[in-house]
């Protein structure tokens, strides 16, 4: 496999205090990737520097060995991004939503192909704020899937999700990364990584706790499930 991402020693600090810290990773073509942590640990920051929405106070970090702030173009034509917040304007339909999207790319993909792809071709018509919480979500990564990316960034995903609707979309993702796609998701849901990722990074307070295999994190541990290891890295161990 080849490197798509690479960040380096990458730091972030809001009003003193280090929300991003020393951190550095890669992540390979073709793999689910997952940053793990608690809310507030710095995943969504991450993602932002990552993708150069903000700007690092220290460090660096490149996508295609492009610098993301100074190719941005470039870099959003070959990149799906869906982030915690999408906000949509009121009583837009789905078909709207998705023509909009469209006109941003040379050569976007049929909406039609992605709504069937994610079960939605029956919400064509449907205005968004008519979706439940799971259509929504779906919806989420079809838009993101519009420009054909190669890599699609997915930040907490299901949260809020009943456990039938996030399952629902795991199997979606499962079939995104069957066809070559490389997916870099932020969650704090220990199922959701234990069944899609191929490799994890733990950060808390900013800062990288472990990172490996989904296996290897657990061996590293003194328990055999990743939930009861993830605690433990985490310093809130619970008694047996």
């Amino acid at each position: 496999m080849s490197t798509c991402i690479e960040v380096n020693d990458l730091t972030k600090s809001f009003h003193g205090r280090a929300v991003v810290d020393g951190i550095t990773f890669r992540v390979e073509k073709g793999e689910v990737f997952g940053l793990l942590g608690h809310n507030g640990a710095g995943k969504s920051t991450t993602i932002d520097l990552v993708l150069g929405l903000k700007k690092p106070d220290g460090g660096n970090g490149t996508i295609f060995g492009m610098e993301p702030r100074a190719n941005r173009k470039a870099i959003f034509e070959r990149v799906g991004v869906q982030l915690q917040s999408s906000n949509y304007q009121n009583n837009i339909r789905v078909d709207e939503l998705c023509k909009e999207m469209s006109a941003l790319y040379e050569n976007p993909e049929d909406y039609h192909t992605l709504l069937h792809f994610f079960s939605l071709e029956k919400f064509e018509k449907s205005q968004v704020n008519k979706l439940s919480g799971g259509e929504k979500q779906r919806l989420s990564v079809a838009l993101a899937l519009i420009n054909k990316p190669e890599i699609v960034f997915l930040d907490e995903l299901t949260t809020g999700l009943d456990t039938a609707a996030r399952r629902e979309v795991w199997r979606h993702l499962r079939e995104l990364k069957n066809n070559g796609t490389t997916i870099f998701l932020t969650t704090h849901y220990m199922e959701e990584a234990e069944s899609l990722c191929d490799r994890i990074f733990l950060i808390k307070d900013g800062k990288k706790v472990t990172e490996g295999t989904v296996k290897e994190v657990i061996e590293s541990s003194p328990y055999d499930n990743l939930e009861e290891a993830y605690l433990w890295y985490m310093g809130e161990e619970v008694a047996r």
